[in-house]
């Protein structure tokens, strides 16, 4: 009970204080990011898919142009991929954090690119496959991952063919 009444000062100071939406947006997405999103049926499937497209600036920037464009990805992860954009606010869960490099590292990119494609069950992310090609959500995805520090911010995760587990430097995830 005294637990529960502290959360609630602390709650009010918080907000009193002006704590940017952002970060709240940011730790509440690490908190789920374990949570798999691919349903378990689907999870050897998901993880069975590798980028085609090779690492690149040139992919990144039309990444870019898709995630803030025709993809609409922006809207709910924000400008920095911070799981803040302005459609965010109410989602529960909440989007993903793609500057996270424990995002990218628990997961494949098999398993990034069927949510995007497919959507995610219980969330708001709803599936793309009708309106970007599967080229496109590759693309996008390597600009997703730029935000965790580079073209290859997080590549691999524990089930992608190019790194995993036991795959070493260079390592990426969904």
């Amino acid at each position: 009970m005294m637990f529960m009444g502290l959360r609630c000062v602390v709650g009010v100071l918080l907000f009193l204080l002006g704590w940017p939406m952002g970060v709240w947006a940011q730790q509440h997405g690490h908190q789920q990011m374990m949570t798999p999103r691919v349903p378990a049926d689907k999870l050897e499937e998901a993880r069975a898919l590798n980028s085609p497209l090779p690492e690149s600036s040139d992919i990144v920037e039309k990444g870019k142009a898709i995630y803030e464009g025709k993809g609409t990805c922006i809207n709910c992860h924000g400008a920095n991929g911070r799981g803040d954009g302005p459609g965010a606010a109410n989602l529960n869960p909440p989007p993903r954090v793609f500057r996270s490099h424990g995002f990218w590292m628990h997961r494949s990119e098999g398993e990034i690119f069927w949510v995007i494609k497919h959507g995610s069950p219980g969330t708001a992310m709803i599936p793309f496959g009708g309106l970007l090609t599967d080229e496109e959500i590759w693309t996008v995805m390597q600009y997703e991952r730029s935000f965790a520090g580079g073209p290859g911010g997080g590549r691999g995760g524990p089930h992608h063919g190019r790194g995993g587990r036991h795959g070493g430097p260079g390592m990426r995830h969904e």
